[in-house]
């Protein structure tokens, strides 16, 4: 009965604000040596949630909210623009600028056991995907050969918890929900919107947090090498159901 494994990504397979930290440092090293104006005019703080600057670029443009990649972009070329560069090169610009960005934000470190248990997975003929509200890509986090398919809110145009990127999985795979477990470190963006389609869980709580009311996952585990005892248990869940 059991089919795939879908994960959350981002605090789930990593830690990402200390990724997204250096990113921005180098980032903001690049704006400094190539359009320095920019690093006069604002702070770093500009360029992260919460900022002025980015609350202004949701108000003019909210239908962008979903996709962390398009209001960074976006971001960089109305600051830009208020330092006085043109539409075309602050757009240019942009474009280079989020590059590096992009680049810094793969150099991912995973947490421990994470890399071997997506490989207990595929060993156990499992397909495994990734659904993630970031923008990050397995493919260049040096995971790529472990992952099969991947939907993040960018692709899919909403981000959890909305159904969406969890229905186009299941189009993906041509799966029904109770063939597939979802794999994530949020009560309520991948708990609970996994199981409101239908869809089995697992709670990623690595800091051993007390259990929120939205997350009644059928599974929860503390570390990451517990994952396979968990979707194995889930697979006999599911097996008889299936009987029932």
């Amino acid at each position: 009965m059991l089919k795939c494994v879908t994960f959350d990504l981002d605090d789930t397979l990593w830690e990402v604000d200390p990724v997204i930290r250096q990113a921005n440092q180098t980032l903001w090293q690049w704006l400094e040596d190539n359009a320095g104006t920019f690093t006069q005019l604002h702070k770093p703080a500009d360029l992260v949630e919460g900022s002025k600057l980015r609350a202004e670029l949701l108000a003019e443009q909210p239908e962008i909210a979903h996709s962390m990649s398009l209001v960074r972009l976006r971001l960089l070329e109305k600051g830009l623009e208020n330092c006085g560069f043109d539409p075309q090169e602050a757009e240019t610009l942009a474009v280079k600028a989020f590059e590096v960005f992009m680049r810094a934000r793969h150099e991912v470190e995973f947490f421990e056991h994470a890399l071997e248990m997506l490989k207990t997975l595929r060993s156990e003929g499992l397909t495994i995907g990734a659904l993630s509200n970031g923008n990050a890509d397995v493919g260049l986090t040096g995971a790529s050969e472990l992952f099969d398919f991947q939907y993040n809110a960018d692709k899919v145009g909403t981000a959890k918890p909305h159904p969406l990127m969890f229905e186009r999985a299941l189009e993906h795979t041509g799966l029904r929900p109770e063939q597939v477990v979802h794999i994530g470190d949020h009560p309520i963006n991948d708990v609970q919107a996994a199981r409101d389609v239908g869809c089995w869980t697992i709670w990623v709580n690595l800091p051993g947090q007390e259990w929120p009311e939205e997350a009644k996952a059928d599974e929860k585990v503390t570390s990451l090498d517990q994952i396979p005892a968990a979707v194995k248990r889930i697979a006999e869940k599911a097996k008889h159901r299936a009987t029932l």
